[in-house]
Order: structure tokens, then C-alpha cells, then sequence
């Protein structure tokens, strides 16, 4: 299909606008956002959205997992939709920009075509995923992996927080859950804009990434159990120091991922110590290790080898290891043709790119496994992220969003 021509480009004030607007629902305690999934402020932004949308003209349709799409009519009919979009929630220290700039990128998209008066074959729909980032309902991407068969919606709505509050409940209670079946529309392509979250983009001078795979993912939740025992008289030959264990299995996390390098990480994250006193010796660790890397075959070997030494290593200081997969998704190599009009969109803007693999799990994971995706990457600073001081500056947000339109619109195609 024709590519629009060079010289069309989004209102980049109009939507680094939109995005300091966004900002101010679920301020953070420093500069960012706590707008975490199905909360009031959730809710809140959501509403804000929809305005948007409604005055562009958009028809918004909900799922049952509280999926928003909004939707600008094509002139064929029966022409499947070119989707976009992202997402709106944050973590509890989120910055401003995270998930935030591919929905609002998709709605400049939509803005500016209505400016231009431009018409494109397919329909656009602008997508706002539920709960992409999985803190306070794990696991991330939770809509998105209904949406693409990957998870039940009976086991999406028995989620719980921490105070064992249900993703259903949750879901009714700030009024966003739909009738529409997840999963039922059907997808000529999809698109999704991100900031990096990482440092390559920016180290190398790169204003945009063409981003061609996404890494696999394994969250495993491991127990360490010890026994409680005072921190004073407890000899330290008699000791069983589930805390101990901790930093063992930190350490060997640390090891396996760099000898797996290139493009292969993992940590240690969430760690909840009990009983979590100054002068009692733990007697039960509970955390969880994430891996990642974009090779399936070096993924499945990460973890195998921790599986085989992590309980080992627990045992030689007198405690117990046991451990649960309870996140995960293979690596997703995105489709060659949509990854093609986002570097050629990049090419004919003139803007300085670079092929890159998403270093973070994304809602385009899933849906690459159901219909044509691509990733439109932007730099941010020092490679902040999921943190309140999290920071892009207007032109990157332009670049990026310049590079979805043509993409987007490229794929739809424009007609006349």
C-alpha cells in the first residue's frame, strides 16, 4: 500500500500535551504516576481517554476484561482494523511515560488524520490493554494474554491484590468491565509505541528503535525456609538462616545470567522476610527471579540450571529451597512485514534508527502470537525506567509517534 508522503507529521505539542494531562491523575510522591490497574485513579484516567476519544470522533467498545478499543471507521467495511495502542496503567512509582505514550500516540495518530482530512482503507483502533503491568494483579500483561488465548478469563478474574481484593471485583467496582467477548476481534496488524527502558537507544544517538524481537520471560517465586531463632544466642555453626539462602540464590542468579551474555538478564525482585524482625534469624524467604533473554533454547537453560543448583545451595546452610513457575512467555520474533514499514517509516523521516530487542515484556508479546505486530521504540533518559523519575524528552515522543502514524497509516492504507 502507498506510504503517506515525508513531509505529514503528528502535533508533537499537542500530544506532549495530552501526556502532561494524563500526568496529573495518579500523581506519584516524586514527579511521576502511582495509577496502578482497576484503582479509582485507573478509573479516572480511563474516563480521560474516552473524552479524548469521543471528541475524535471514536467509537469505544469494552471487553470483559475491561479492554478498551476505540475505534475510526476505514472505508472498506470489510476490512479487518490496523490496531494500536499500549497502555494506561503504572506501577505504584511509575513515570509518566511508560505504556502511557503508545495509547496517546495511537490517538495522535487518529487526531491527525482527522486534521488532514485523510481517510485510510482499514479501520484504526486505538487500544488501552488492562493491566499490563502486573503489580498489583500478577501476571503482566494479564488482558492482552486472555485477549490471545493464553490465559483463562475465569482464572484472569480470580487474580488478587495483596489485600485479596479480585481483578473481577475490582474490575465491576470502577465500572469498566465490558460485555464484549475477549478475543473476538480480529487483527489486520497491530502496533504498539514504547519508550525504550532501557539505555541503548540514547547511548548510541539512536532516536528511534526498530524493534525486531522481545525477550522470553520467566518469573519464578521461590521459598527459602529456615527457622526463626534469636539473632543473639544462636550460635552461628546451629544457625538455619533462610535469609541466607536469599543471597545465596541472589548470587547465583547473577551468575548464570552473565554467562549467558549477550542480551541475558536476571534479578531478584519482589522479597517478602519473615518474620521480618531486626533480631530474629529469618526462618522463610519468599521472592521471585526473573530471567529473560530473546533465545528460547539459552531461556530454557537459565532455568534449568537454576532449578538444578538453587536447591543445593540451599541445603549446604541446613534450609529448604522449593520454587514455582508464575509468569512466563517465549520469546516473540515480530512480524518481518510490520517490522519493515516501522524501519521504512524511520528511513523516509530521516530519522537515525536502530534494530533492537525489547528488553521488557510488552502487550505486543501476546498479540504478536495472533496477528501481524511491530514495536516502535523511543530513547529515554539514562535508560529510567518504572520510576517516578522516568524521563523522555518532546522531541523523542514526536520522533516516535511520527514513525507509528506512517507505519499505522501505511498499513492501513490511505485512500485517494
Amino acid at each position: 500500500m502507498a506510504a503517506p508522503g515525508e513531509n505529514l507529521k503528528i502535533d508533537g505539542a499537542r500530544l506532549w500535551d495530552s501526556l502532561m494531562e494524563m500526568a496529573k491523575i495518579g500523581p506519584g510522591v516524586a514527579g511521576g504516576n502511582n495509577r496502578q490497574t482497576l484503582t479509582d485513579a485507573d478509573a479516572e484516567g480511563r474516563a480521560l481517554f474516552k473524552k479524548w476519544c469521543d471528541a475524535a470522533g471514536l467509537t469505544t467498545g469494552v471487553d470483559r476484561m475491561g479492554t478498551m478499543f476505540a475505534r475510526r471507521e476505514g472505508s472498506d467495511p470489510d476490512a479487518l482494523p490496523v490496531y494500536v495502542g499500549s497502555h494506561l496503567d503504572t506501577q505504584p512509582t511509575g513515570g509518566k511515560y511508560d505504556g502511557v505514550l503508545g495509547v496517546l500516540g495511537g490517538l495522535e495518530i487518529v487526531r491527525t488524520l482527522n486534521d488532514l482530512g485523510i481517510r485510510t482503507k482499514h479501520p484504526i483502533v486505538v487500544t488501552n490493554w488492562t493491566n499490563e503491568e502486573g503489580t498489583r494483579f500478577a501476571p503482566a500483561m494479564l488482558a492482552s494474554g486472555v485477549f490471545a488465548g493464553k490465559h483463562d478469563l475465569d482464572w484472569a478474574y480470580a487474580r488478587v491484590d495483596h489485600d485479596g481484593k479480585s481483578f473481577g471485583d475490582e474490575l465491576k467496582r470502577i465500572g469498566w468491565a465490558g460485555d464484549e467477548e475477549v478475543g473476538a476481534r480480529k487483527m489486520h496488524a497491530f502496533f504498539e509505541l514504547h519508550i525504550e527502558q532501557g539505555p541503548i537507544l540514547e547511548a548510541e544517538g539512536k532516536e528511534i528503535g526498530v524493534v525486531t524481537h522481545g525477550q522470553g520471560l520467566r518469573w519464578i517465586e521461590c521459598t527459602v525456609t529456615g527457622k526463626e531463632s534469636h539473632t543473639g544466642s544462636t550460635p552461628m555453626a546451629m544457625r538455619k538462616n533462610a535469609g541466607r539462602g536469599l543471597a545465596l540464590v541472589t548470587e547465583l542468579v547473577h551468575e548464570i545470567a552473565m554467562k549467558n551474555q549477550p542480551n541475558a538478564v536476571g534479578a531478584i525482585g519482589h522479597i517478602d522476610v519473615y518474620p521480618n524482625s531486626r533480631n530474629i534469624i529469618p526462618g522463610k524467604v519468599v521472592f521471585t527471579v526473573d530471567m529473560r533473554t530473546h533465545i528460547l533454547d539459552k531461556l530454557e537453560g537459565m532455568v534449568a540450571e537454576f532449578m538444578e543448583r538453587a536447591p543445593k545451595l540451599c541445603e549446604e546452610i541446613g534450609t529448604e529451597f522449593s520454587c514455582e513457575i508464575v509468569g512466563q512467555f517465549d520469546p516473540p520474533a515480530f512480524d518481518e512485514t510490520c517490522v519493515k514499514a516501522v524501519r521504512d517509516a524511520a528511513e523516509r523521516l530521516g530519522y537515525s534508527h536502530m534494530d533492537i530487542v525489547s528488553g521488557a515484556g510488552h502487550d505486543a508479546c501476546w498479540i504478536n502470537d495472533v496477528a501481524p505486530t511491530a514495536m516502535v521504540m523511543c530513547p529515554c533518559v539514562d535508560g529510567l525506567s518504572h520510576n517516578e523519575a522516568e524521563e523522555i524528552s518532546p522531541e523523542w515522543a514526536a520522533a516516535g509517534a511520527n514513525v507509528l502514524f506512517h507505519a499505522v497509516v501505511e498499513t492501513a492504507g490511505v485512500v485517494g
